[in-house]
């Protein structure tokens, strides 16, 4: 499929560039995009939750009673589960929520993300563009221009760029990425993706589309 490729200003350059239908056209694949997202989100997990349980709660061993004849149940620890402020049973545990998913799949997961985006419409290609100093104004103004300012929009780059990543630190709705570290959960939160030039002759790249 052929798209428009836009200047800052919004308006067409006249210029068109093809995206790759083994990229932008393939059959989606729900399942892949599920599990790359569930991978994603997992791995922003610090998993550092943790509750005492009653080997680590802070008292005295001695036993509260005597065993027999209280008329009441025997208990030997005041850290005992039972009681106010003793360990708690089965609590929370540190522990690593990442696993592990092929690369083909997360491919897959990425191309699939992409073609929905391709077939809803929701891809901008923008000419490269340049900012001299960091500038939340500058981004602003292309968002103004590109209809984005009230949409989450994902800006992907061809290669890092100090100053245009410093200028859209401080705007919620916008982000900008690397083509090479695009991932499926930011494509699919996205409400439109803006493709500089540039871009895509890495995807194709990274996808080994001649």
């Amino acid at each position: 499929m052929e798209i428009n490729v836009l200047n800052i200003e919004g308006k067409e350059t006249g210029r068109k560039v093809e995206l790759k239908e083994e990229i932008f056209g393939i059959q989606p694949n729900d399942h892949a995009i599920y599990l790359d997202v569930k991978q994603y989100l997992a791995n922003q997990r610090q998993g550092t939750h943790k509750s005492k349980e009653r080997n680590e709660v802070s008292g005295s061993t001695r036993k509260l009673k005597r065993q027999k004849g209280t008329g009441t149940a025997r208990s030997g620890s005041i850290k005992s589960p039972l009681f106010r402020g003793g360990g708690r049973v089965f609590g929370p545990q540190p522990r690593d929520y990442s696993f592990k998913l092929n690369k083909k799949l997360k491919q897959l997961a990425r191309k699939s993300a992409l073609t929905y985006k391709a077939k809803n419409n929701s891809i901008l290609v923008l000419e490269d563009f340049n900012i001299e100093t960091p500038k939340t104004k500058e981004i602003v103004n292309i968002c103004q221009n590109l209809n984005l300012i009230d949409k989450k929009s994902v800006f992907v780059l061809g290669e890092p760029n100090k100053n245009i990543y410093l200028s859209s630190r401080n705007l919620q709705k916008q982000k900008v990425l690397t083509a090479s570290s695009i991932n499926t959960y930011e494509i699919m939160n996205a409400n439109a993706l803006v493709l500089v030039e540039s871009s895509i002759d890495v995807l194709n790249k990274m996808f080994h589309i001649a």
